[in-house]
């Protein structure tokens, strides 16, 4: 397979994850649509790592940011979601177009 394919499906990805962060009024579509957003990064870094450095184990950066963006990630969702567990708490609703609301 071609890197073209990779770099494709990563931008097909990260454009889906663009229109249901800007579409989406659910706090919890709004978090997993960033995670589709990163999910696409880390295909195009190991896409690119796989490219530059095939089959060369000790230069492995692409995978190595890879990991790094599931970490955050990881902990990009454990805040976001406390985050949207907490507006449910206290608003019984977790659309975002309420949240101006909250200002005060």
């Amino acid at each position: 397979m071609y890197v073209n394919q990779f770099l494709f499906l990563g931008a097909i990805l990260f454009c889906i994850g663009v229109y249901g962060v800007l579409a989406r009024r659910n706090g919890v579509m709004i978090l997993m649509s960033v995670e589709i957003m990163l999910n696409a990064v880390n295909i195009n870094l190991v896409a690119f790592g796989a490219m530059w450095h095939a089959g060369d184990i000790a230069n492995m950066s692409g995978q190595v940011f890879a990991l790094f963006v599931i970490a955050i990630a990881a902990a990009e969702v454990s805040v976001g979601l406390a985050i949207v567990l907490m507006i449910y708490r206290n608003r019984q609703s977790i659309d975002v177009s309420e949240l101006d609301l909250m200002k005060g």
